[in-house]
């Protein structure tokens, strides 16, 4: 006759199984409820306005971060044309479009700005929109608050830059400085 209760192998079955749904749960949740995509999306906006900061000096060349409701470019100012060119042959400044989900929000001196879409269907002798954050061939920029959202939650990460060209960042779990 056989007693009542499981069996050791019983038990490390169950053990093993309740393992793997609680790592598997971790895992799509995050461990530090972080949003990564934000975060990810964040620093790399603020390492390409650094870079940009950096390179302005060493060019003498004014450039621009022109920014759109779910998308972002950088340009160059050309004095021979007058206009602002988008930096489309360098691959690191290429327009880029933010992972489903993901929206701006600009403030220029404490104001929040209205972003708008951008007519790529502009005629050749029209020109296009001037960026609305500048990086001056002294080093100097536009003072703003670049703050990106996603959808339908509270989760946001945001990049700000002053007049000196200083950059931080603030990602959805603790802010960083840079120089």
């Amino acid at each position: 006759m056989r007693s009542k209760g499981f069996t050791l192998v019983e038990i490390l079955v169950v053990v093993v199984i309740m393992a793997i749904v609680i790592s598997l749960a971790i895992l799509s949740v995050g461990t530090t409820g972080r949003d990564t995509q934000l975060d990810e999306e964040s620093r790399r906006i603020a390492g390409l306005i650094g870079l940009l900061h950096e390179r302005a000096l060493l060019e003498g060349r004014d450039f621009g971060l022109r920014i759109e409701p779910s998308a972002y470019e950088f340009v160059v100012y050309e004095p021979r044309r007058d206009r602002w060119l988008t930096l489309d042959q360098e691959s690191e400044f290429r327009h880029r479009e933010l992972p489903k989900g993901l929206m701006f929000q600009l403030q220029l001196d404490s104001q929040i700005v209205v972003i708008k879409p951008i007519d790529r269907n502009l005629s050749s002798d029209e020109a296009p929109p001037t960026p609305q954050v500048a990086i001056a061939a002294s080093g100097e920029g536009t003072p703003f608050r670049l703050t990106l959202m996603r959808n339908g939650t509270t989760a946001t990460a945001s990049v700000d830059g002053d007049a000196l060209g200083k950059i931080s960042r603030a990602g959805s779990e603790q802010p960083e400085k840079r120089t």
